[in-house]
């Protein structure tokens, strides 16, 4: 029973559950950002290099052959280009999302603390004088 307690306590921990949502936002923003490359970038980006599509890149190391059964061997290039590209516009959302961040706190840092409070001797002196300023 113990154990269970102890997992409970843990699994409900703030940090835990913000975990738990920062990397489900991740998954899915992972899936917009694989699209925007796939379906909005590379295609002009493939027009504007005469029609090359780069997931299609490779190099081939040993043909396939159907017939007798052998697979293809090759290096996809082209998928480490469009793997490239997503990291670098993730990169980059990410970026500007905390240099949004650290904009919202820097202005909330520019707001003047109040003065402090001055210490217990300079109160004891300030009660002293207005008592003897009430007596005359």
């Amino acid at each position: 029973m113990g154990i269970l307690k102890e997992f409970k306590e843990f699994a409900m921990r703030g940090s835990v559950v913000d975990l738990a949502v920062g990397v489900i936002i991740g998954g899915a923003f992972g899936k917009i950002v694989t699209s925007l490359v796939n379906d909005i970038i590379m295609p002009p980006i493939g027009f504007l290099t005469g029609g090359i599509d780069f997931s299609e890149m490779k190099y081939v190391i040993q043909p396939g052959d159907e017939a007798n059964g052998v697979t293809e061997t090759a290096i996809n290039y082209g998928n480490f280009i469009n793997i490239v590209i997503e990291f670098i516009i993730i990169a980059f959302c990410i970026f500007i999302v905390i240099k949004g961040l650290n904009s919202l706190k820097r202005k909330k840092d520019e707001v003047p603390a109040a003065p402090p409070e001055p210490p217990k001797e300079e109160l004891l002196l300030t009660e002293i004088r207005d008592l003897l300023k009430a007596k005359q």
